[in-house]
């Protein structure tokens, strides 16, 4: 499937990142090194252990890198949960803000994984 194509189904922006990519081949190789990256995994895993100051780091970096790849819906519930654990002692439903990251982070792999090699 085209990376235009996949990027509708994700939820996500493709206009806006290919205007900063430049080419299909670049938006193709950076999605797939987000689906290699471990800190979504991290993320979980420090969450388990009521590691927060982790679970901020990972969740930071999975929406900085949310917001270069344009997976809008992504970022704006990574960024909720992001903002949640920023102070590090959470008050709000951190596993229904998880599981909002989930969903769309599952949605976003699923996109990737059906992506056509540009080359």
């Amino acid at each position: 499937m085209q990376i235009e194509e996949c990027y509708r189904l994700m939820g996500a922006d493709y206009d806006d990142v290919l205007s900063r990519m430049m080419t299909n081949q670049r938006v193709y190789k950076f999605n797939k090194k987000f689906s290699e990256n471990s800190d979504y995994k991290n993320l979980i895993e420090s969450l388990s252990q009521n590691d927060f100051e982790t679970a901020f780091r990972m969740a930071h970096n999975l929406k900085g890198m949310c917001l270069n790849l344009g997976y809008k819906e992504l970022f704006e519930v990574t960024s909720v949960l992001c903002e949640e654990l920023r102070e590090g002692n959470p008050k709000g439903d951190i596993k229904e803000m998880m599981d909002n990251v989930t969903v769309k982070y599952e949605k976003v792999l699923k996109g990737i994984g059906m992506m056509d090699d540009p080359l």
